[in-house]
């Protein structure tokens, strides 16, 4: 069905039809819309139903549904209000009502800027709270008290912050301190969607210095917040203490990948510098070991995408060692494990590269180097050796070929 055949079959039964959230929001910041997600008012549930039985139903506390509409899957709800009372997200009563203006409807969104519709087809624009004035101007700034009600919009303004490079004002900052306790019981699931698409930001830092400004870092991901503090000798790490210096890691590798578990495993590369006694600062003896201690830990108190956490274990693992190694058969060795692993040798020099500022030789040329490993013909093993030893052999042949570009290195 074409936008303007759905947009006539509402207005011809006197509806409203309108453009919200996040599509009009990009379409006014000059970026490329996304997802289109309707509001209908003026209209019964019943009969658009009736107008559109091949419309699926989603959700249970507030209808939702799904159309191909311009050959894309969206979203059409129906203008509601909220009011609170229970905890958490869930704790909504809902009202969708007919008599309900897409005025209502917008009142009860999180943030200004996420408060605006395009009333369609005349495509009037309805932005009753200044939400062009925010995004012309990059703030962040909440519709009302009812932005505190679900707690992980806290989140969602620290993420969008990010996002999109804007500020929060100083009162909706205050309301993000507000969402505090409430935070602490929200689905594990909420948590880690907000921190993926953090770290997808260009600037991913901007969201945990925004969560922090609110008092909220230690409440959401604690093992964040415990290097805060943790001084560091001034001359490695000039940025600052282990924060400063994780967040600076952060940004350096979202300037060169965009895969979300390499930057999972940059913002988790120090985290045992966050257990570090105080007696033994600036120093961090050790950390790298107790880093996948505190690793296990976040993973218990909110399950980790696979790929992130397997990712970050070899980063936190190795990030110490692999700028040191001289020893041919540990080169290969590392080189070999970190082919293997989720993230990727590419990705896991980045981050070596962004906590070093610069890259050992071995990792320069990784990707010749594992190819010459690769090249190597079994064929020429002894007849007689068996079992272990083939392995023996085959790691000794590594151990040769690294020999022989180190040599040459070193020449050059």
């Amino acid at each position: 069905m074409t936008e303007t055949t759905f947009i006539k079959k509402i207005n011809d039964n006197n509806g409203e039809v309108y453009i919200v959230g996040g599509w009009v929001r990009d379409m006014i910041a000059h970026n490329i819309p996304k997802d289109k997600d309707y509001v209908i008012c003026k209209m019964t549930e019943i009969l658009f139903c009736r107008l559109f039985p091949q419309a699926q139903k989603v959700g249970n506390a507030f209808p939702v549904y799904l159309m191909n509409i311009d050959n894309k899957l969206c979203e059409i709800a129906f203008a509601r209000k909220e009011k609170k009372q229970g905890h958490g997200y869930k704790g909504f009563t809902v009202n969708y009502d007919a008599d309900l203006t897409i005025e209502d409807d917008l009142l009860r969104r999180d943030t200004r800027i996420n408060s605006i519709a395009l009333k369609l087809p005349e495509r009037t624009l309805i932005d009753p709270f200044n939400g062009v004035y925010d995004i012309k101007n990059k703030i962040i700034r909440a519709v009302s008290s009812h932005f505190q009600e679900d707690p992980v919009r806290a989140l969602r303004a620290a993420r969008q912050a990010a996002e999109f490079n804007y500020i929060i004002d100083e009162l909706t900052l205050q309301q993000m301190q507000n969402c505090a306790a409430e935070l602490l019981y929200e689905p594990s699931e909420r948590i880690i969607n907000e921190l993926s698409r953090a770290l997808a930001a260009n600037k991913p830092s901007t969201f945990f210095r925004y969560l922090q400004k609110a008092n909220l870092l230690t409440v959401t991901f604690p093992e964040i917040a415990a290097l805060i503090g943790q001084t560091q000798p001034v001359i490695y790490h000039p940025e600052g203490d282990s924060f400063e210096h994780t967040m600076f890691i952060l940004d350096k590798t979202a300037l060169q990948t965009t895969d979300i578990a390499a930057r999972f495993a940059a913002l988790a590369h120090d985290l045992g510098k966050g257990l570090t006694p105080q007696s033994m600062l600036p120093h961090h003896y050790g950390h790298e070991k107790s880093g996948l201690l505190v690793l296990q830990k976040w993973n218990k108190r909110i399950i980790l995408p696979k790929r992130w956490y397997n990712s970050a274990s070899f980063v936190i693992s190795e990030h110490m060692r692999a700028a040191h190694l001289t020893k041919p058969g540990k080169i290969a060795d590392l080189l070999l494990s970190a082919e293997k692993n989720p993230l990727g040798i590419d990705n896991f020099s980045i981050i070596i590269h962004a906590d070093n500022k610069s890259l050992p030789c071995y990792l320069e040329d990784s990707k010749l180097i594992l190819k010459l490993f690769h090249e190597i013909d079994i064929k020429k093993c002894p007849a007689n050796l068996r079992g272990r030893q083939i392995g023996q052999w085959l790691h000794q042949q590594r151990v040769n070929i690294l020999n022989t570009y180190l040599q040459q290195y070193n020449q050059h």
